[in-house]
């Protein structure tokens, strides 16, 4: 392979949610946690678990079944948080993405990378980035910019600065 055939390859992070298998560029990905106690913010959207605390900052953590529309499922000793950084208005905004189970890293070259199809997916078409194939399985690669809208992620960055250092009170 030459060298700018290998610069054209990405990698992503697979992960479950129920029996589908989803990927996200592994450039948005920061780590991946055990699952951890999520303190519940009241007055928050319900796919919006809560926030927890990641070295000393408070970090929002979406479950993203409810967030792609799927139903809850339950916890287990697999369910994982990736953490995952997002640019939004020209800032990283850093949020957890509570998922079924981490699964690996693997590599795709993007002419290997298929268009979404229009009907039938279990997920918006808009947050797709395409699908990929690892062995017989198909792989919904998600795009983790458009999952969220601008309201949704300065909610997301309020939720982090708020509970991570309390404001005084005015005088």
């Amino acid at each position: 392979m030459d060298e700018n055939a290998a610069k054209d390859i990405n990698q992503f992070l697979t992960f479950t949610l129920g029996k589908e298998i989803f990927a996200l560029d592994i450039g948005t990905v920061r780590e991946v946690l055990e699952l951890t106690t999520i303190t519940k913010i009241p007055r928050t959207p319900a796919y919006m678990r809560g926030v927890i605390n990641l070295r000393g900052h408070a970090v929002p953590v979406v479950d993203m079944r409810l967030k792609l529309g799927m139903s809850k499922g339950a916890d287990t000793v697999d369910t994982c948080i990736i953490i995952v950084e997002i640019d939004f208005d020209g800032e990283r905004t850093v949020m957890g993405a509570l998922v079924d189970s981490v699964r690996e890293v693997f590599e795709m070259a993007p002419e290997a990378i298929e268009p979404a199809p229009r009907m039938g997916a279990a997920v918006n078409a808009e947050y797709i980035r395409g699908m990929g194939r690892q062995d017989e399985n198909f792989i919904i690669i998600l795009d983790i910019g458009r999952i969220f809208s601008a309201e949704e992620l300065a909610l997301v960055r309020g939720m982090g600065q708020k509970d991570a250092a309390p404001r005084e009170a005015a005088a």
